[in-house]
């Protein structure tokens, strides 16, 4: 009788964990250095709960970073922030580094000596390399613009290069004071992960592909530059591009799902006039030459003969030449005399 209360005992630890759930992102990835918000969201019976982060994925191990029932100091690297009304709490995870990656879990205090706590678990990446804020960038002809990279902090003393992809004869270096300008290039480091580069006074052939880069770290950017409008009798006037050209050609005629099933239809038309010719004439040779097959053996037989008569005759006119033929019906015997 001890055994199955027991039995039934246990198993009220776990009802809440099915009934009751709190969610957030299975794996999460962030550049060294950057700060990283987590939420959490959980159901609405638990708005007044207390809501936890700690770093492991056993309850009984996980490490303890923030608690809404704690006052975290503003000089904390963890903050949590609970709101009631969406039922979420947000955790945010500033200047990370390489070793902060792993499992993290997300949970709200159930209490109860008998009673399991909600929680829900996150992988948390961190890694080092370099990024890009936009890498598709256009400027009119003539004017300027900016390319914005962000590096690791392992990264921050490190030599920057903006290179011409497939040229690095074209390679420019920030240098030891982390910067370089000349006439049509400026490239500065503020040493804290972030290197800009302006293209000054573009002109049509500074179009093309290049990259930002730091050690082994490369990220592509495309800059295109278009015409500079041309400006006739003080009114400025845009220069007809390649879009504009094709746009005043008369539009070509669509081909519709109706105009195929059209061609369709006279090609299988086509095919269908053509077999049956092809069948008549058949169906002609085959009876002629049935007919020939079928004819009367004696017939056949006679005409053999007048046609050899005819070629041995000197005059057709003869009487003496001439030949009468009988038939008799009963024994289908042919006399000649």
């Amino acid at each position: 009788m001890l055994r199955p209360f027991l039995l039934a005992l246990s198993l009220l630890l776990w009802i809440p964990g099915f009934l009751c759930r709190v969610t957030t992102e299975g794996e999460l990835s962030v550049m060294e250095g950057q700060s990283l918000t987590v939420p959490c969201h959980y159901d609405p019976q638990y708005a007044s709960y207390v809501k936890y982060w700690c770093r492991g994925k056993m309850r009984e191990f996980c490490t303890s970073l923030a608690r809404t029932d704690l006052v975290n100091p503003a000089t904390e690297k963890v903050s949590i922030f609970d709101d009631p009304v969406q039922q979420v709490f947000a955790v945010t995870m500033g200047d990370l580094k390489e070793g902060d990656s792993g499992w993290y879990m997300c949970g709200v205090e159930v209490g109860g000596a008998w009673t399991a706590d909600i929680v829900a678990y996150t992988y948390i990446k961190v890694v080092h390399g370099i990024s890009v804020v936009n890498n598709r960038l256009s400027g009119e002809e003539g004017s300027s613009v900016t390319v914005e990279c962000h590096y690791s902090e392992r990264y921050r003393d490190i030599e920057k290069k903006w290179c011409r992809s497939g040229d690095w004869s074209s390679c420019l270096l920030t240098g030891s004071e982390g910067s370089y300008e000349d006439t049509s290039v400026a490239i500065s480091d503020d040493r804290t992960r972030t290197f800009t580069i302006t293209l000054k006074k573009l002109r049509m052939s500074d179009s093309g592909w290049y990259w930002c880069s730091v050690a082994a770290q490369q990220m592509l950017v495309h800059v295109l530059v278009t015409p500079r409008p041309t400006t006739t009798a003080g009114t400025s006037t845009p220069a007809p591009t390649q879009s504009q050209s094709v746009a005043n050609l008369p539009p070509p005629k669509p081909i519709t799902k109706e105009s195929r099933n059209i061609n369709s239809h006279i090609l299988e038309s086509l095919l269908v006039c053509a077999s049956v010719m092809f069948l008549v004439g058949l169906a002609i040779l085959a009876r002629k030459w049935w007919k020939q097959h079928r004819q009367d053996p004696v017939l056949r037989q006679v005409n053999r003969i007048k046609a050899r008569h005819n070629a041995y005759s000197g005059d057709v006119g003869d009487p003496q030449s001439a030949a009468v033929i009988f038939r008799n019906a009963d024994s289908q015997d042919v006399h000649m005399y």
